[in-house]
């Protein structure tokens, strides 16, 4: 809770305590005192923190007081008594919407991500890109082509002023809502969160170039729900690009204004039955697939000055890695098999293409969450499902059966890549959506079951680690030790390799 917000909220409780605990004749001057001081309070709030609509009932209980405490001050008499029962219905009445204000306070914090922890300051620029030889596949766009919105994180000279906001296109918050089937104002208050970037900010000379990271949101995610990654990768030293994955997104806000949403959501339909559910997620991988392809070609044409930008010359394109999450996982991989790029990590992202081409044969990380490991260690042990789990899940014994032929062949993917030098763990204790900055959004998620039990500063830390440590060792040719064996530092990392 931020200071001003938090004094409010305290001062407005405050106010309700000196009107219920002081005697008529002596409730006045205090009270018109003290309701100044909320106002005050409120007044610096709103010019420094921002409106907030979750503090919308302190606002209304701080101006009411204001209001009669004034009139009767400035009358030298208290407003006429009102009878017992409505007096009492009223303290009740804003004892409730105190409660119901700091309830949401408690949901909707305005939290702070945590700080990246490498030698370099972070900047960030984006980039929007048109696919000329490629037509939107999802809806009829205006232009008829694909087009992506691209953020790069990089490392940075000692910049200067403010750091960029988390969230700069806050017209898309509305639609970020909708995607988790709330009111469109409840997430207004993430335009406050702060990034730790800088936007537009040099590229620091301390090298000559950088490794180039590409990196894939979930279906209905957003590149911002990736910041704290990519800030932690950039201030150790790499270039990382979250691409936009344009109608897979929860909104895209798009150089001339417009807006695009999530479309493709249709396309895993829990009507569908499992071939036609395989063939949509399949369908939609291509085109994400594609997007990591096209994104590459175009900052090659960055790095060669054929497309202008301070970051010409920054790349190191001998050294390229992609990661992404969920859908954006398995992107990862399948982007992975373009030879210009040279490892990869899956954040809980089960994998597409199963029955296409061959596994692939390169170093890759599969970091899944304790929940989506125990699905693979059941086909694993080939461990049936019982009718009671099947009927509790409500799913069917066919279903789960195609679902355990699917595992298997993800499962022979990840023993390929270990082959190769990759890791197969899980993280304790997470859930999904402990892979991205949802997971600051709302301490409500984990309750919910949404993430994890481990708290989200704890995850961040973990998954963060894991990254770094297997980008360092294929990247810089650096030691991995996290990859190579227990580490005290992180007892939430299992490595579950040798069980494949």
């Amino acid at each position: 809770m931020r200071l001003f917000e938090l004094l409010l909220f305290l001062t407005t409780i405050g106010l309700l305590a000196l009107s219920i605990l002081l005697r008529k004749e002596r409730r006045s001057t205090p009270m018109f005192i003290a309701s100044g001081i909320a106002a005050l309070v409120m007044v610096i709030h709103w010019t420094i923190e921002g409106y907030r609509i979750q503090l919308l009932l302190s606002y209304g209980i701080a101006i009411t007081f204001l209001a009669i405490s004034g009139y009767g001050y400035f009358r030298k008499s208290a407003p006429r008594q009102l009878p017992r029962f409505l007096l009492g219905t009223a303290y009740t009445a804003m004892a409730i919407m105190l409660a119901v204000t700091g309830g949401l306070l408690y949901a909707f914090p305005v939290f702070k991500l945590p700080a990246p922890t490498g030698e370099y300051q972070v900047g960030t620029q984006t980039f929007h890109f048109v696919d000329t030889h490629r037509n939107e596949t999802f809806v009829t766009a205006k232009n008829g082509k694909r087009e992506l919105m691209v953020q790069l994180w990089y490392p940075a000279q000692a910049p200067t002023g403010k750091y960029a906001p988390m969230i700069p296109d806050t017209r898309i918050l509305g639609y970020m809502a909708a995607e988790y089937g709330l009111p469109g104002f409840t997430f207004q208050h993430l335009k406050y969160v702060s990034s730790h970037s800088y936007a537009g900010a040099k590229v620091s000379s301390a090298q000559p170039s950088y490794p180039l990271i590409l990196a894939n949101p979930g279906n209905g995610s957003s590149r911002f729900l990736h910041t704290s990654q990519a800030e932690e990768l950039a201030s150790h030293g790499y270039i990382v690009a979250v691409i936009d994955h344009t109608y897979n997104t929860f909104a895209t806000e798009l150089p001339d204004g417009q807006i695009t949403t999530n479309t493709t959501k249709n396309l895993f339909s829990p009507d569908d039955d499992y071939e036609t559910g395989r063939e949509s997620r399949d369908q939609l991988g291509k085109v994400l697939t594609n997007d990591v392809t096209f994104t590459l070609d175009q900052l090659q044409l960055i790095q060669s000055g054929q497309l202008p930008s301070p970051l010409q010359g920054k790349l190191d394109l001998a050294h390229i890695g992609v990661f992404g999450h969920s859908i954006g996982g398995a992107t990862a991989y399948d982007a992975a098999y373009d030879p210009r790029i040279t490892v990869g990590i899956d954040l809980d992202g089960g994998l597409y293409g199963l029955h296409d081409g061959k596994s692939l044969r390169k170093p890759f990380l599969f970091i899944t969450s304790e929940s989506y490991f125990h699905q693979l260690q059941r086909v694993i042990e080939h461990r049936v499902y019982t009718d009671a789990e099947i009927e509790q899940m409500g799913s069917t014994r066919e279903w789960e059966e195609q679902v355990a032929e699917d595992k298997k062949l993800e499962l022979d993917r990840m023993r390929a890549t270990i082959a190769k030098g990759g890791q197969v763990l899980y993280i304790a204790n997470t859930e999904h959506l402990n892979f991205t900055d949802v997971q600051f959004v709302s301490p409500v998620f984990s309750l919910l079951g949404v993430t994890g039990k481990i708290a989200p500063e704890r995850a961040s830390t973990v998954v963060n680690a894991c990254m770094l440590d297997f980008f360092d060792m294929y990247l810089k040719d650096r030691d991995g030790s996290l990859m190579k064996g227990t580490d005290r530092r992180f007892p939430e990392v299992k490595l579950v390799t040798p069980l494949l």
